[in-house]
């Protein structure tokens, strides 16, 4: 098999490529993943990409010309490597694959499994049991809604759990007929699981059979005199249609459908979702894909398809496509399987389903305008920032990478560093790294630990150390020249020279350093920017990002040193073992002083578990 100018360790690798079903990785020199991808037989897909008869795109090419390392994992069905690729492409994010964005999360509404639910808003989509609705347009849509159920339905409003027993007096809510009251055991399960049920209903868009069912109960209510409650179901079946109202019907099919439409450009790709539950619109959503700049609509909806259904909260009776895929078949057998009933792949050729397919193309394409403008003004606003600063700080180059630092503590205690990253004035938070400050003075030093930070953070840059290999631009200090000088010390002490700046909180007045004085100390130069300049917004927003960063940090550090024992984040250390140590030497001072020797001789802990223990505490 003629093959391409490949390095030998893809050469070996193609030699080894089992027949089998499965996944394969591309990997580059760094051993970062390139691409991931499925097939039914791994050799002959994995080898297609070297022969040279093979005409690839340019973004393939580039691809290829990149690869040094192949991996693979054989499964036992095409099924199952649809899953498994799905799953291996979430983790990586590899650049050359078609990704659904994944920069926000989006709102849902959930159904907690309890035994007496809760209605709440979420973003985050957990294997708990429950049940989840959405994603919805925005948040205060999300809002709006449950505003909505709580006025219908008497739900639990203070969005707390409670098991039924009595555990306190009945609030207000319960007197206003607005709640069971679970929390004073005076909710009747059966009647709470009622409720949920007919939630349930209104947030799946079947509003039909719960207005019939409640119409029912309001006539016999009527029959026997319960006026009082009569009028409340009547209250309901009011706020249920203006709900009705507002949800346009679309098909008459009355089924359960999920609307795709794709827009593609040179910047990428959009798609649309309308989310139809018998027979209404019930929501809809953008997403946008990023890689898919030379691939196909077909390709870019059919990664789109395997990637947001891997994850969807529910999957529809039918799915409705604007062009053909090439892997329907396997796509719809999983989704099925998903499912456990029925589910249909469609693309329509005319008709009511075509109309809805053009109508979610006709927001597709305006969802990538918006989101094509967005990214032109973000993109000429993160320009002129760095421009500014450079021309502004006199710094050597463009600072495309800023590293930006602060401190967080409260006298001393659980202190903490924090880096936060942008590249090219966007953040990048995979690059965002935390520190515990280790070695602690009698009393509080910000500058110390600020020198600490910086001297570690460079020093692991020396070293090779991967998580801090890019070296930045410029380095940004959250603080006035005491703090810029700590940084520079330690800048100075591993032999670098990498820009340093301090941004003092009052007046916002940048400080630059000029020259090094004989004494070792340096002179600087206060640089003034006004407040709407975008070079300082950035260096504002890199600031008090830093600042959250190390204060969320902190919070966390401390509330568990609070609420339980340091021995708790030593690994390996869990309850009894705590407990055993504390109850042998006292006090978390005692265990300190103690050698490793006698931390060993306690019951269930090891030599090198002891190691451990006394090293955590002296750092810590």
């Amino acid at each position: 098999m003629p093959i391409r100018n490949v390095p030998d360790t893809v050469v070996e690798k193609l030699k080894k490529v089992p027949k089998s079903p499965g996944c394969y990785i591309y990997t580059n020199e760094k051993g970062e993943v390139l691409y991931v991808g499925k097939a039914i037989v791994l050799r002959n897909r994995v080898r297609s990409y070297f022969q040279t008869s093979t005409k690839h795109g340019i973004r393939i090419e580039r691809m290829v010309s990149k690869i040094h390392d192949i991996e693979w994992i054989v499964v036992d069905s095409e099924l199952e490597a649809l899953v498994l690729e799905c799953n291996l492409i979430k983790q990586h994010r590899p650049p050359y694959n078609v990704r659904l964005r994944d920069d926000k999360s989006y709102p849902y509404i959930t159904i907690t499994k309890e035994a007496f639910p809760r209605v709440l808003f979420t973003r985050q989509l957990r294997k708990d049991g429950a049940q989840y609705f959405g994603p919805y347009s925005s948040s205060y849509a999300v809002r709006d809604m449950l505003q909505l159920l709580h006025k219908v339905f008497p739900l639990i409003p203070c969005g707390k759990s409670w098991s039924g027993r009595n555990e306190q007096r009945p609030c207000l809510y319960y007197h206003l007929g607005r709640c069971l009251a679970p929390c004073a055991g005076l909710a009747k399960k059966a009647e709470y699981d009622k409720v949920i049920e007919q939630v349930g209903h209104v947030l799946k868009g079947r509003e039909d059979s719960l207005v019939t069912s409640l119409k029912t109960e309001m006539e016999a209510a009527a029959e026997i005199l319960d006026f009082e409650k009569a009028a409340y179901i009547r209250d309901q079946l009011n706020a249920i249609d203006h709900t009705l109202q507002r949800q346009k019907v679309l098909s008459s099919d009355q089924v359960d459908q999920d609307v795709i439409a794709v827009v593609k450009d040179e910047r990428g790709a959009a798609i649309q979702m309308l989310y139809i539950r018998n027979g209404k619109l019930i929501g809809q959503h953008q997403y946008i894909l990023d890689g898919a700049t030379d691939a196909a609509p077909g390709v870019a909806v059919q990664e789109f398809v395997k990637q947001y259904y891997a994850s969807a909260p529910e999957v529809p009776r039918e799915i409705l496509l604007p062009v053909e895929i090439e892997e329907i078949n396997i796509v719809q057998a999983w989704l099925r399987q998903k499912k456990g009933s029925a589910v249909t792949i469609e693309v329509p050729a005319g008709g009511e389903k075509l109309r809805m397919v053009e109508m979610a193309a006709t927001n597709a394409e305006l969802a990538l305008t918006a989101f094509r403008q967005e990214v032109e003004v973000n993109e000429d606003w993160a320009a002129a920032a760095m421009q500014q600063l450079y021309e502004e700080l006199q710094l050597p180059t463009l600072p495309l990478r800023i590293e930006g630092y602060d401190i967080s503590n409260i006298q001393g205690t659980a202190p903490v560093g924090s880096m936060v990253v942008t590249e090219n004035g966007s953040a990048s938070k995979a690059e965002y790294r935390r520190f515990k400050i280790k070695f602690l003075q009698e009393t509080p030093n910000d500058f110390a630990m600020m020198n600490e930070v910086i001297m570690r953070r460079l020093r692991n840059y020396l070293d090779g150390n991967e998580k801090f290999i890019n070296l930045p631009d410029l380095i940004m200090i959250d603080g006035g020249k005491g703090q810029l000088s700590a940084a520079l010390k330690a800048r100075d002490d591993l032999g670098l020279t990498v820009p340093m700046i301090g941004l003092a909180k009052k007046q916002e007045l940048i400080f630059t350093p000029t020259h090094k004085n004989l004494d070792g100390s340096y002179s600087y130069r206060e640089v003034v920017l006004p407040m709407t300049d975008p070079g300082l917004m950035l260096l504002r927003k890199l600031r008090d990002e830093a600042h959250r960063f190390a204060l969320t940090f902190h919070r966390k550090i401390r509330d568990k040193r609070l609420n339980g024992s340091v021995l708790d984040e030593v690994p390996g250390v869990g309850p009894r073992r705590r407990r055993m140590l504390l109850r042998t030497f006292g006090s978390i001072d005692a265990i300190r002083k103690a050698t490793a020797e006698e931390i060993a001789s306690v019951p269930t802990m090891t030599q090198q578990l002891a190691s451990k223990v006394k090293e955590y505490l002296n750092e810590g």
